[in-house]
């Protein structure tokens, strides 16, 4: 199974029922980007979109990873061979971010051990390790779904961002004695998850095929959460809602977003045609 080969043909296929990249990928909800990616054989296909590639571009899921026309007599061959090929790539896969799975739970586990043996050492007891540990543990609950699954553990990790990020502020104050960690805290925390669920939700929807204007919402979005950030800080800490600093933030996320919207109208542009 060669990529490039693979890569090659799906160009061709696509020239023959005469779309554009960008015609693909709109009908696949994917990115022009992602198109151009195969087509120079430097990624393949996700094996969820395989049938649906197959099927606009009039071609088997066997001729699209043998990279070619089949006839009758080879297909049987051909498919075995795919799929064994196929199977081996997923396991490969499996294995890499398994490894790199355990590699950071090894480092992790290493991290609370030393904070613990360094703090009874020193203290004579659990005192101050008690808030590096619990922030190791919950940096660890939230990033693995995405180390062990990649992308597809994205919602895993907002999941877990969304359960524990609580009891992890509630646990922080508890330590460092502060009940703004907890009170003040938990409101931000809310604040942001809410955010991130909104972003997730943009690039689902919209970020599949116009991943540049998704993250031109993204920076608008960024805005309101400033707001809405700085007017629960007035009202608490009685801080203003507005300084030099957050003008500037707002002027620099209105110009990335410019600049977001502009690239993704160019690009669109110069696909058109290809």
């Amino acid at each position: 199974m060669n990529q490039t080969n693979i890569g090659k043909f799906i160009a061709n296929c696509r020239k023959e029922k005469k779309l554009t990249q960008a015609q693909l990928a709109e009908k696949l909800n994917i990115t022009d980007r992602a198109i151009s990616k195969w087509e120079t054989g430097k990624s393949m296909p996700d094996s969820s979109i395989m049938l649906e590639l197959c099927e606009i571009l009039g071609i088997t899921v066997n001729e699209l990873l043998s990279g070619e026309k089949v006839d009758m007599e080879n297909y049987e061959e051909r498919a075995d061979e795919n799929l064994i090929t196929l199977k081996k790539k997923d396991e490969n896969n499996m294995t890499k971010n398994m490894m790199i799975s355990i590699l950071f739970s090894v480092v992790s586990l290493t991290g609370i051990m030393v904070c613990l043996i360094c703090d009874i050492a020193i203290s004579g007891g659990l005192t101050w390790s008690q808030i590096p540990v619990s922030s190791i543990v919950f940096a660890w609950v939230i990033s693995f779904p995405i180390i062990i699954m990649g992308k597809k553990g994205m919602i895993g990790s907002l999941i877990s961002i969304s359960v524990f990020t609580i009891p992890y502020l509630f646990l922080l104050s508890s330590f460092v004695k502060v009940k703004q960690v907890f009170s003040l805290g938990a409101v931000l925390a809310l604040i942001s998850i809410v955010y991130l669920w909104i972003i997730y939700i943009i690039f689902s929807r919209i970020g599949k095929t116009k991943k540049l204007a998704a993250l031109g919402i993204a920076f608008l979005s960024a805005i309101v959460l400033l707001f809405v950030i700085n007017i629960v800080l007035s009202k608490t800490i009685a801080e203003p809602i507005f300084d030099v600093w957050d003008i500037m933030t707002v002027f620099i996320l209105i110009l990335l977003a410019f600049i977001a919207f502009i690239c993704d109208y160019a690009k669109k542009r110069g696909q058109s045609d290809y």
